[in-house]
């Protein structure tokens, strides 16, 4: 499996909550050996995520990288905010989703 961080070299719980996560995109997702997950955090301009938002990239072979983000810091995500995130990356779905229910 191979991971990107944002962040190389740095220890702690922004790394242990990146493979956390992208172990559970692989399996959300029955990703294939070949496939690459990144998941980062960056700033949010969006009073709604906190001022961080958590961005997942999946990166297969043959197939354009898909993209899901949480709009709340890495720490805070939960399976359930991840696999609401992941749907539109499912077969039969497409889309970039931001985790948050569609309420509004």
């Amino acid at each position: 499996m191979r991971l990107f961080m944002r962040r190389r070299g740095e220890a702690g719980p922004g790394l242990d909550a990146s493979r956390t996560l992208a172990d559970l995109v692989r399996t959300t997702l029955a990703l294939e050996e070949a496939a690459t997950v990144s998941v980062s955090e960056i700033s949010c301009g969006d009073p709604a995520c906190g001022g961080a938002e958590t961005v997942v990239l999946v990166m297969r072979p043959g197939r354009r990288t898909e993209a899901a983000k949480v709009l709340m810091p890495m720490a805070q995500v939960t399976p359930e905010a991840l696999l609401a995130a992941l749907r539109p990356l499912m077969p039969g779905e497409a889309g970039v989703s931001t985790g948050l229910s569609q309420e509004g």
